[in-house]
C-alpha cells in the first residue's frame, strides 16, 4: 500500500496545486474541462490502508494505480 509520503509526492508530481498547509496538505488539481479534483493529506507516516486508499484513487484523484505508480 502507498504511503501518506507516496500520495505527496504523486501530487507534487502530477501537478497539483498545493492551496492549503495545516496539520494536513491540501491539493487540487483543475482538469482541461474546467472541473476541479481535491485531495487531503495527511502530514504524518505509515501506509494508507485498504478500502480507504480505494476511495482516495477512484473518487479525488481519479486515476488508477498503474498510472499512479508510473508518476511517483
Amino acid at each position: 500500500m502507498p504511503s501518506w509520503k507516496d500520495l505527496r509526492r504523486y501530487c507534487e508530481r502530477d501537478g497539483w496545486e498545493l492551496y492549503r498547509e495545516t496539520d494536513h496538505c491540501y491539493y487540487r488539481k483543475v482538469l482541461d474541462d474546467g472541473s476541479i479534483l481535491r485531495t487531503k493529506v495527511s502530514k504524518g507516516p505509515g501506509e494508507i490502508r485498504g478500502h480507504l486508499w480505494q476511495e482516495i484513487l477512484k473518487k479525488q484523484l481519479q486515476t488508477t494505480m498503474e498510472h499512479f505508480n508510473e508518476v511517483i
